[in-house]
């Protein structure tokens, strides 16, 4: 009996220095596609003929230059039974394959074109790319526009412009790795969007905006909290709270080298605030327990809601902020240990525990993801992938990347995460990240038009007032977006 195709089938490469590389851009692939339904992933090199029969799209993640690519996928990809995604490297190796591949397709590669490229325009929208991206994109000797469909261009500092991405037959070819460089406006969102074409091509168009109200601790101003409840309101805005319950300062930074360690429970002001917001429309999700990590700079103070909790960091020399990876004492246990007296310290407050967990910082490890998906329904943030997550073996907290989502994803860490795509405002610059207000989170989502059932998700901090807020939603929402609760997505 034949098995009903379903899900996406990925494929990567891991030979070479940067071999790694394949698998960590493979669990993005995974995370972007489990929006549509389940997926596998395993190196190309284990593909076996008709593998992809059992599967509704396939998707090669071309990583290594001149890795060996079996045979018997070239010859499933050419049989066109499936579409295919394939990315960047080993073109090649399918073109050869097949000598009346230009004929049949309507184009062929040329080589990797290394101009400045800063822009890539898909559906009549500029997106952004890192100028200093040197990787390359490919460039092409021909393409016939009767037979191919060109997707997207690429633009060249001059002007000038050649396909990013095209689609004929069954194959879906982009000529660079989206996953590299990548911020709220960049040709990341061109690729996520492409996905629907392959996997949910009948999607219809909707536009969904979400608030999150940032760093509510026992140390919040109670009136900042209710006059953003008042007026989020008033815009028939529902929006979450994300909220620490306890607040330490052990070297009395701000407060004149006194010790502060206090629980909500001891801050009925702030309690009776929360519950405030909630009758106005909002929804509390937990923002880690202390919001910082002991006695020490993590990175800049020891202070709540300045530094990471389940990660440590530190500040170098050029003003970044550097990731040094998990904490010392970090395992599955330890953090569940945080995340349940964060619980205790809710219900000391009289206030319902969350089922939505947020990362302070977005940074937490494996383990510590693995002790939220124990606990929690669902995330809202973005997260951390680390090297032999997805292969096997020890997990490699020395090698990972980060990634945000357009859209709701069930990661690879096996937790439902809500989007959070477009940031947050920032008045003054730090760390080497520039200033963003109003108009750079409404130009993000604007940009996130593109993607066809997507989201334009940010944060706020209560104590900028309501002005940047109000100017933020409103921006939003003149361009088409309908702010829903984050419980509903």
């Amino acid at each position: 009996m034949a098995t009903t195709p379903s899900g996406t089938l990925i494929l990567y490469d891991t030979t070479g220095q940067w071999g790694w590389l394949g698998e960590q851009y493979a669990m993005q692939t995974a995370n972007l596609v489990s929006h549509f339904g389940t997926w596998k992933a395993h190196p190309v090199a284990a593909y076996t003929a008709g593998e992809m029969a059992n599967y509704k799209a396939v998707v090669y993640v071309g990583s290594t230059y001149d890795e060996q690519v079996p045979t018997v996928f070239l010859t499933d990809v050419l049989g066109g039974t499936r579409p295919v995604v394939w990315m960047y490297d080993n073109i090649w190796q399918l073109t050869a394959q097949s000598p009346t591949f230009a004929a049949t397709y309507g184009w062929n590669w040329s080589q990797f074109d290394f101009s400045s490229v800063a822009e890539v325009r898909y559906k009549n929208t500029s997106l952004t790319r890192y100028t200093p991206n040197g990787s390359g994109i490919m460039s092409y000797a021909s393409v016939d526009t009767t037979k191919a469909t060109v997707l997207a261009q690429a633009v060249r500092a001059d002007g000038t412009t050649f396909p990013w991405a095209l689609r004929s037959n069954n194959l879906t070819y982009i000529g660079e790795i989206p996953y590299a460089y990548t911020d709220a406006t960049d040709r990341y969102l061109a690729l996520s969007d492409l996905f629907f074409d392959v996997l949910a091509p009948a999607t219809a168009t909707r536009h969904r905006a979400l608030v999150r109200i940032e760093d509510v601790g026992p140390d919040a101003d109670p009136a900042e909290l209710r006059t953003v409840a008042d007026y989020l309101s008033s815009a028939q805005v529902p929006f979450t709270v994300a909220v620490y319950p306890r607040y330490r300062d052990p070297k009395g930074v701000y407060n004149n080298g006194t010790p502060v360690d206090t629980t909500l429970a001891n801050t009925p002001d702030v309690v009776s605030a929360l519950k405030y917001m909630v009758s106005k429309g909002g929804t509390l999700l937990m923002h880690g327990y202390t919001h910082q990590y002991s006695n020490v700079a993590n990175p800049y103070d020891a202070v709540s809601a300045d530094d990471f909790e389940f990660f440590r960091a530190h500040i170098d020399a050029l003003n970044n902020v550097v990731y040094d990876g998990p904490v010392a004492e970090d395992s599955q246990a330890w953090a569940a240990g945080r995340m349940n007296s964060a619980a205790t310290a809710f219900t000391a407050a009289g206030l319902p525990v969350p089922t939505t967990f947020e990362f302070p910082h977005y940074a937490g490890s494996a383990a510590d993801y693995a002790a939220v998906r124990a606990t929690f329904t669902k995330g809202y943030d973005r997260r951390l992938y680390f090297r032999n997550q997805l292969a096997g073996g020890t997990v490699d907290a020395t090698k990972y990347a980060g990634q945000f989502f357009p859209y709701p994803v069930t990661d690879v860490n096996g937790t439902y995460l809500i989007p959070e795509n477009i940031g947050n405002i920032e008045p003054e610059p730090f760390n080497n990240h520039p200033a963003r207000l109003p108009a750079d989170l409404i130009d993000a989502a604007k940009r996130n038009l593109v993607i066809r059932d997507g989201f334009a998700s940010f944060f706020y901090h209560a104590y900028y007032g309501k002005a940047y807020l109000r100017d933020t939603v409103s921006g939003i929402k003149k361009l088409g977006y309908t702010f829903v609760a984050a419980g509903t997505v």
